[in-house]
């Protein structure tokens, strides 16, 4: 079974433009997640996937600098990113991550791909957050690329194409062949996603004061950061988990 991991990523993000390139403790956050999720022990290989677009000139030849798979697709279909990757690659099994989650965990990422493996006879669609329980922010989605394939070339509507997951979420509600790994306890109220100023100003002090001790700190070390401090608790929180996303 091959495992192919992939980060979808572009820069012309309108609440928050750049936001994958912004510092955090002296390196872009974009190549803080790939450092981290690279450390999975269960994907065979790891890729961005952005746009051909000239916007993300800057993100594609960065991340190609520091040696990491880069595919360069329709800036709107993104579905197609993830399709041409998985067909190129050979893959049997996708995991969707954002590029907006760079405090994201291996560890969380394996729990739910092992979860998919254990279950494959039953699932083709495995995530953490339907329902979340794990904080907006290590959000992962697993699933068979003959489903996605299936979603390549029946997905008709910008939501589809855009979001990737749309077709493959209905497909699989319909046949029950779909899954949720929950975390130890509810901790989906935190918002450790990147969306917003506020959001930036959370995870670049978590950077500050994690990275140097360890470069891999796990989520629950930011549990115990945020939870030292009921500052840090507020620093995002006017900012609410898009449940309506999650969701659909």
């Amino acid at each position: 079974m091959k495992i192919v991991g992939i980060v979808q990523a572009r820069t012309s993000s309108t609440r928050l433009p750049g936001k994958v390139l912004l510092d955090g403790a002296g390196k872009p956050l974009i190549l803080h997640m790939l450092e981290r999720v690279s450390k999975s022990a269960y994907m065979d290989s790891l890729w961005l996937a952005t746009s051909n677009d000239e916007t993300d000139n800057v993100l594609a030849e960065l991340v190609e600098r520091e040696g990491y798979n880069v595919f360069r697709g329709s800036l709107e279909n993104v579905l197609s990113r993830f399709w041409h990757i998985g067909k190129m690659e050979k893959a049997d099994v996708i995991v969707r991550l954002t590029g907006d989650c760079p405090l994201h965990d291996y560890n969380v990422i394996d729990l739910v791909i092992d979860h998919f493996i254990k279950n494959q006879d039953m699932v083709d669609y495995v995530s953490n957050v339907l329902p979340p329980s794990y904080p907006d922010g290590l959000d992962t989605e697993v699933f068979t690329f003959s489903i996605l394939d299936e979603a390549y070339y029946n997905s008709t509507s910008s939501k589809e194409l855009e979001h990737v997951v749309p077709y493959i979420r209905n497909k699989v509600k319909k046949s029950g062949r779909i899954s949720n790994f929950r975390g130890p306890a509810d901790f989906s109220h935190l918002r450790w996603t990147l969306d917003e100023p506020e959001d930036y100003q959370l995870i670049k002090a978590v950077y500050e004061d994690l990275y140097k001790k360890d470069k891999y700190f796990g989520w629950l070390d930011v549990i115990a950061w945020q939870t030292r401090d009921l500052a840090r608790l507020s620093i995002n929180s006017i900012h609410k988990r898009n449940i309506k996303t999650v969701r659909k």
